[in-house]
């Protein structure tokens, strides 16, 4: 992408700078664009990540992004100034980068197939010879020619990378069998037997194409959570302006202005309530699912719902500072500070590349200076292409993406999405396990769990709260309303049904009045007895919410909703820890509702009344203390600690965003799957650990073979035909040491 010479954004000094990065391919990519941005004047420091391809430059002077996105222009890639206020900046180049990939992968694959099946068994049939020709030409230069221009960017800025490898290699082999083809004679007339390598060309080019279709997809991926946070945001909001009520842009709200909220509406921005009164679902920002009473004087929330009623608000914060959109700026800079693991394959290339061409040279000049004239440049240039196919990084490229493939199929039948290799390596290092409560560990909806009657039947009490409760969309009223109908009761139809804000509900039932709420409820005689509100303080101290029916102005029953544990969660906790993993709790949720649940499910770690835009933060303390770190969670406020854990675990049942900004999906919602997550990812660990050692044993002994050390004692040079197979071998026993996976339990 060019960059747009006609718009130059200014940064203040001291600034933080976000640039997205284009064309990165490897580790040694990333090494050229941290340089690239480190010569920079007044850059002080330049961090890329590969996984989300941005880079984040501290300046400590007046620098001007496009300087910075000129110079990684220049160095060979594209670079696009992420302007602060575009907080949901989409990244279009990532997402047009994996269909491509996949255009390319799809092509290659079927015109690589005849060719192997040619090369492998009709390998002396002359017509098949240039049927491979015409096949591998597009596999070569069409779907493969992103490594020749990656090798080309590469040499030109004196550098090289796996694009230089692969490209030497599949050149090679595809330039000597041409000449073999059409040109036998040339060979013949130096005392060489030519062979054409052609399906050694298409075979390395497909493969090394699928695993940078996988890389494509987990990258074009990065940026959803952000879009997905930003759909939160109303789109108009209707304030007060010159005595009249107008619907306005959220964008031309101001701070001061009175805004009015409707039932039903999503609050616009963030403020303080000046008139009126009302439930609000702030599930979405705060994860918790139980609406909250708001009333004049308290704070509301931007992107949060409200459930019933009508107030006016006034506006406090607006724009990049509404709580929302430091949301949606905690999770882009966790994003973007998250290293990714880099690749060993990668790491090693930046020697690995040289190192290999330099023995390829000096394999050729060594065989054309000893052997005798008639075949001494057939000797030489059999060693030379030989060298550089078997040393090709294919088992190197399959080490990695075999395993994932295996073990993400093994992953879906139980239920856990797993986004990339990186995060499956992580996940089997994890240390520290933070559980959301609302959602993870409880189920997220209110249950009745007990009914306390004065006087009065279970059944009748459900009954006679249930027959009001059901014309209120309250959740607690909803979980009344459940229960009364799981066990069987009719509910009559209420009349005169009022809703006390704050309070409760209140009608008329089979002639009697009839009032259901908190323990703060004004009844229409007398007070609330020192012995039921004793009982309802033993309810609240176990986490439950306690609710007062009153009939004709007596309280003849508590009934305690609550958001009840999960089956399963206290064994997924003990599991865990057999696992060696510490377990803390994290919520906003008060501390005695938060110790209450923690003790039912073992966890010994509580992290309470902690704010959504804290989360990240009690993450990030947990990292400091070195270990690695999984977030498990499914609430929008989770989203910034779900992005800023190493492993971010998010419950499928969650909000989008959670999912999204989350590196693990847990598709059942059962924690259990957490403790499986963990163990498939340590035996996938070790599966690459293993395929990593085949590919790099393979090229210790693979590479001296083909330069010719055995000659003195066998007296024959590896034909680089052997070196294909062998090539191929060491591919098929990194698969097959992957499909081991499958046995998984």
């Amino acid at each position: 992408m060019a960059v747009q010479e006609h718009s130059v954004h200014t940064a203040p000094e001291g600034e933080v700078c976000d640039l997205s990065i284009g064309g990165m391919h490897c580790a040694s990519c990333v090494a050229n664009v941290e340089r690239a941005l480190k010569k920079v004047p007044g850059v002080e420091s330049a961090s890329v990540n590969f996984a989300t391809q941005e880079a984040r430059v501290h300046t400590s002077s007046h620098v001007s992004p496009d300087v910075l996105a000129q110079a990684v222009h220049k160095a060979g890639y594209e670079a696009e100034v992420i302007v602060p206020e575009s907080a949901g900046h989409d990244h279009s180049h990532m997402r047009d980068e994996y269909p491509d990939t996949v255009r390319s992968f799809r092509t290659a694959a079927v015109l690589t197939v005849p060719v192997f099946i040619l090369g492998m068994f009709f390998m002396n049939w002359y017509p098949g010879h240039w049927i491979s020709l015409v096949l591998t030409t597009p596999v070569v230069f069409w779907s493969g020619r992103g490594f020749y221009t990656g090798a080309w960017a590469a040499l030109r800025h004196k550098s090289s990378d796996m694009n230089t490898l692969i490209a030497m290699g599949t050149f090679a082999a595809y330039a000597y069998s041409l000449v073999a083809l059409v040109a036998p004679g040339l060979l013949h007339s130096m005392g060489g037997h030519p062979h054409v390598y052609f399906e050694t060309a298409a075979v390395i080019t497909t493969l090394i194409l699928f695993g940078r279709m996988l890389e494509a997809r987990a990258r074009g991926e990065a940026s959803t959570a952000i879009r997905s946070l930003m759909e939160l945001q109303a789109r108009t909001a209707r304030v007060v302006r010159g005595g009249q009520e107008v619907d306005i842009p959220v964008e031309q709200v101001v701070t001061g202005d009175l805004v009015i909220v409707r039932p039903g509406e999503k609050v616009p921005v963030d403020g303080v309530i000046t008139e009126g009164a009302s439930s609000l679902d702030e599930s979405l920002m705060t994860g918790e699912s139980v609406p909250v009473e708001r009333g004049v004087g308290d704070e509301v929330i931007g992107g949060t719902l409200n459930a019933a009623g009508s107030f006016t608000c006034k506006v406090t914060r607006v724009g990049r500072e509404t709580a929302l959109q430091q949301i949606v700026e905690l999770v882009r800079q966790a994003q973007s500070e998250k290293a990714p693991i880099q690749r060993l394959a990668d790491l090693i290339s930046a020697w690995f590349v040289p190192t290999v061409i330099a023995i390829a040279v000096v394999t050729f000049l060594v065989w054309y200076n000893v052997r005798p004239v008639d075949t001494r440049l057939t000797d030489a240039l059999v060693s030379f292409v030989a060298v550089l196919i078997i040393a090709c990084p294919c088992a190197l490229g399959l080490a990695t993406p075999a395993a994932i493939m295996v073990s993400s199929g093994v992953g879906a039948k139980l239920g856990i999405l797993i986004k990339g290799g990186e995060i499956l390596e992580r996940a089997g290092r994890i240390q520290t396990v933070i559980l959301d409560k609302t959602g993870t560990i409880t189920s997220g909806t209110p249950q009745v769990t007990d009914v306390i009657g004065f006087g009065i039947e279970r059944l009748d009490a459900l009954r006679l709260a249930a027959a009001v409760e059901r014309r209120s969309e309250h959740p607690i009223g909803e979980a009344i309303v459940r229960a009364a109908e799981s066990e069987g009761a009719v509910l009559p139809d209420p009349s005169d049904f009022q809703s006390l804000a704050g309070f409760g509900v209140s009608a008329a039932v089979e002639g009697q009045s009839v009032q259901v709420g908190s323990v703060r409820m004004n009844a229409t005689q007398g007070d609330l007895p020192d012995s039921v509100q004793t009982q309802a303080r033993t309810l609240a101290a176990d986490g439950k919410t306690p609710v007062v029916l009153w009939v004709e102005g007596r309280p003849l029953a508590l009934i305690a909703v609550a958001d009840t544990v999960k089956p399963g969660s206290a064994d997924a906790v003990c599991h865990l820890k057999a696992l060696g993993a510490k377990v803390v709790m994290l919520t906003g949720d008060d501390r005695r509702t938060a110790q209450a649940v923690a003790d039912q499910v073992g966890i010994q770690h509580v992290l309470a009344e902690v704010p959504p835009d804290g989360k990240a933060t009690q993450v990030k303390a947990e990292q400091a203390t070195g270990a690695v770190v999984a977030m498990v969670g499914d609430g929008v406020n989770d989203a910034p600690a779900l992005a800023q854990a190493d492993v971010g675990i998010a419950i499928g049942a969650g909000a989008d965003v959670a999912l999204e900004a989350s590196d693990i999906t847990l598709m059942r919602g059962d924690l259990s799957d957490v403790v499986n997550a963990v163990r498939l990812s340590r035996a996938t660990l070790s599966t690459i650990k293993q395929n990593l050692f085949f590919a790099f044993i393979y090229n210790a002994i693979g590479i001296p073979v083909a330069a010719g050390v055995l000659y003195p004692v066998t007296g024959w040079l590896l034909n680089p035909m052997i070196a294909s197979l062998a090539m191929a071998m060491s591919s098929v026993s990194v698969v097959t040491n992957s499909l081991r996976l499958r046995g998984f339990r």
